[in-house]
């Protein structure tokens, strides 16, 4: 359970300023303002809910310890690590210890089958389900990756910052950088560029596509090479493993707060901001639910999205560039499946995830086609009671918002609509567990309302759907002085070590080139 920490509200109002106030902690609010305090800045981070970690909180229910969202983590159980929250955790000398696994079930139009991470066994899947020809074509689409891998992977997230500084910061890799040059312009570019001249095979095709849409939302058309390249470096390399938390989203969460914590900074839950305050065309603080207003020093730090940021910002002293960015195209909802269920009797060899697609002809993006299955306690008892399993179904970012829009949360209307629009994830984990429905102790369903109240997501959005090749990430700038942003609407990626990275960033800009260049030889990347 996520342990619930905060500071005491009183103190934090007593300041007549601070240095920065983050609005939101989320991974990607916490990951900066954690490294904020790392460099010594005053720092307090304001969170509406009564539970940190916005869209990776966790929750508990009659014993049953929830993931509210992330399920699948990578490069957090070693270092140095290419995960940008991994940097992040080094960075502020916080240990998350984590179960390590390799294998997932997949429950795909051609068949079922677990696969692995690792250079070879998906070859195995390929030569089952499309002969030796798709297992020469995945081969070839390793070589041609590997090099764009090693160019994403040559500077780390850890020396960016988007000033000057990053002169010095990102030169101290030059060497690396300059064997991989002629790679380094094609990671802007839609991976369907690289995918298209190696991959004819449908099968390879369609898993790609998957692939790209777990990491960003949109298909291999829409995805960064970058963001592809990065996984090819994580997943596919000999003796790869994949990890996850003990104690969950929680877990990762409480760690960015004890690291605020004890490098000083503060957090305060049940802190609604209702308005960002601009005086003279500057940023210089927030109001918060109630009347209270806490000034900043320095800047105000957005970690909303960039809908409900602007909706923060009065009208009188919003740009016209920066309303601009309203029409954003955006991904869509979710749905969520809660359950915590006997355990007695299932089978042995039960994965802690499953992906299950319905089928390849509508798109991985379609509406409830493609549906996410994590049963966590198969690796980390604690989250349910002896003898129990948790477990989270959800379908991602695929859930339109126009059919859940103008319902009354109380109504039998929207009780209906939930139990209709709940029964794909029914149905997709009962290919996994034939008799779940009764075997449920618990059961709780989520919907982009549920997002929209819990979260304060705009329309319960997953973030932005900015196509790469198409549209740019606009990082952590605007063009009010003094206001700044980080998590999914700065960053490509929308997922952790996108938002990780996006706080990362942004708090290494505002922070001393020296001491920048001192947290980067303390946590091994520069000598």
């Amino acid at each position: 359970m996520v342990q619930q920490t905060s500071s005491n509200t009183a103190s934090i109002l007593g300041h007549k300023e601070i240095d920065f106030i983050i609005i939101g902690s989320g991974i990607g609010g916490l990951s900066c303002a954690a490294l904020l305090a790392r460099y010594g800045f005053d720092v307090t981070v304001c969170e509406s809910h009564s539970i940190p970690g916005g869209a990776a909180h966790a929750f508990e229910r009659d014993g049953f310890k929830f993931d509210s969202g992330p399920s699948l983590y990578s490069g957090l159980s070693y270092s140095p690590s290419t995960n940008p929250l991994k940097q992040v955790l080094d960075a502020i000398g916080e240990e998350l210890p984590c179960v390590t696994y390799d294998t997932w079930g997949c429950c795909l139009p051609e068949g079922d089958f677990d696969t692995s991470v690792g250079t070879d066994q998906f070859c195995e899947v390929l030569q089952r389900f499309s002969g030796a020809e798709a297992v020469v074509e995945w081969r070839e689409l390793q070589r041609v990756m590997e090099p764009l891998a090693r160019a994403a992977t040559a500077l780390p997230p850890a020396a960016l910052r988007f000033d000057v500084g990053a002169i010095m910061t990102v030169s101290r890799f030059a060497p690396s950088l300059f064997q991989h040059i002629a790679d380094i312009g094609k990671l802007t570019g839609p991976f369907s560029r690289i995918m298209d001249g190696v991959v004819k095979d449908s099968f390879i095709r369609n898993w790609l596509d998957l692939l790209c849409f777990l990491l960003s939302g949109l298909p291999a058309d829409g995805t960064s090479t970058a963001e592809m390249a990065f996984m090819f470096a994580d997943w596919y390399r000999p003796g790869v493993k994949l990890d996850y938390p003990v104690g969950g989203s929680g877990a990762l969460v409480n760690a960015l707060v004890r690291g605020l914590e004890r490098h000083g900074g503060q957090l305060m839950l049940n802190a609604h901001v209702e308005e960002i305050l601009v005086e003279s065309k500057r940023t210089v603080g927030v109001r918060l639910r109630g009347g209270k207003q806490i000034k900043a020093r320095r800047a105000v730090i957005s970690n909303a999205s960039v809908w409900d940021t602007l909706k923060l910002i009065p009208q009188e002293a919003l740009p016209k560039k920066f309303q601009e960015r309203q029409a954003t195209p955006e991904c869509d909802s979710f749905m969520h499946l809660h359950l915590g269920i006997d355990a007695q009797g299932l089978r042995s060899d039960l994965a802690c995830h499953y992906i299950v697609v319905n089928n390849w002809e509508n798109g991985v993006t379609a509406p409830q086609n493609v549906v996410l299955v994590s049963i966590p306690s198969v690796l980390d008892p604690s989250l349910a009671p002896s003898g129990k399993h948790v477990i989270h179904v959800y379908t991602p970012g695929s859930e339109p918002y126009e059919v859940w829009q103008g319902m009354n949360r109380k109504s039998e209307e929207y009780a209906q609509q939930k139990q209709l629009r709940a029964e794909v994830m029914w149905q997709a984990l009962e290919r996994i567990i034939p008799d779940i429905r009764s075997r449920c102790d618990v059961t709780l369903v989520g919907t982009p309302l549920t997002h929209e109240r819990y979260l304060r997501r705009h329309r319960g959005s997953y973030g932005p759907a900015i196509q790469a090749g198409i549209g740019f990430f606009p990082g952590s700038g605007t063009p009010i002085p003094g206001l700044l942003c980080c998590g999914d609407s700065t960053f490509p990626g929308i997922g952790l070590p996108a938002v990780a990275a996006s706080g990362m960033t942004t708090a290494n800009t505002l922070a001393p080139l020296h001491k920048h260049v001192q947290m980067l030889q303390d946590i091994g990347y520069l000598g």
